[in-house]
């Protein structure tokens, strides 16, 4: 379990890449999200969260559900203009552009990792709770 903060970090997938990570902890982050953004290298992880939007988004979105121990419990899709439902046990959620999911391997029952960077100005990395 993990006590995060808005920082940068690496996400790792077993057998596939290492992807450049955001994660928005705060309030203001996972509000903020990728409003505004004309794409994301990477990913973004939100949390806590157990649902998104994609509502005002300019690009279709791939959305992974973690459980608490960053287990992906679902995969899929979402084109701009959309509410995605709540799941169950959702505490964390993955965003990346979409196709990008699948080209890293990512799916149900994979268990990812997340490490951080080396501290530098304005860099915080997750701490473990």
């Amino acid at each position: 379990m993990h006590k995060w903060k808005d920082s940068t970090a690496q996400l790792l997938v077993p057998g596939g890449p290492v992807v450049p990570l955001e994660i928005a902890a705060s309030f203001r982050a996972r509000t903020r999200g990728l409003l505004g953004r004309d794409g994301l290298t990477g990913a973004l992880l939100l949390t806590p969260a157990s649902g998104v939007h994609t509502f005002r988004m300019r690009f279709p979105l791939d959305v992974a559900h973690l459980d608490r121990d960053l287990r992906v419990l679902a995969v899929h899709s979402m084109p701009p203009g959309r509410l995605g439902r709540p799941r169950l046990r959702t505490r964390h959620v993955l965003e990346a552009e979409a196709g990008t999911m699948t080209a890293w391997g990512l799916r149900p029952g994979l268990r990812l990792a997340v490490r951080p960077l080396a501290a530098g100005p304005g860099v915080r990395p997750p701490r473990p709770g």
